[in-house]
């Protein structure tokens, strides 16, 4: 997929410590080989200037388009969801709920954190140009 300047985007993070994480950005330009954007992150800052935002070059691969918004849904025990955390979205799996409270399992760090409803998404994929919801496990 092909983004132009101004395109909201999320960025599929492939760095250690932050695997399986989207982080929101807007695209300020592409690369002259067009593998690449530049793009301004909406809540991370620099490490050099923290009153600025973090402008970073990323590969092509790492960029999705913002996924679709939706209501807040309530989830059931192994819905894959995207909680809010740490200025992006990590995927998890829910293992417990209790009123609007949820109990969501993250794989990549082995944690089990509480998060209330406003701070959950379904977790969708982008593939093939398509945005695809990853389904409850079979029992």
């Amino acid at each position: 997929m092909e983004f132009v300047k101004g395109d909201q985007v999320e960025v599929c993070s492939k760095e250690d410590g932050f695997l399986g994480s989207y982080f929101g950005a807007t695209v300020l330009s592409k690369t002259p080989e067009g593998s690449y954007y530049k793009v301004k992150y909406k809540n991370l800052v620099s490490e050099k200037d923290q009153s600025k935002p973090l402008i970073e070059v990323i590969s092509a691969d790492e960029l999705r388009p913002m996924p679709p918004k939706s209501l807040p849904v309530m989830f059931r025990c192994q819905d894959k969801v995207d909680a809010l955390d740490k200025d992006g979205w990590w995927v998890g799996e829910v293992t417990a709920a209790r009123g609007n409270m949820y109990s969501v399992y993250f794989l990549t760090t082995g944690e089990e954190l509480q998060y209330p409803l406003y701070s959950l998404r379904r977790h969708l994929e982008w593939v093939n140009g398509d945005w695809v919801s990853s389904a409850r496990r079979q029992q």
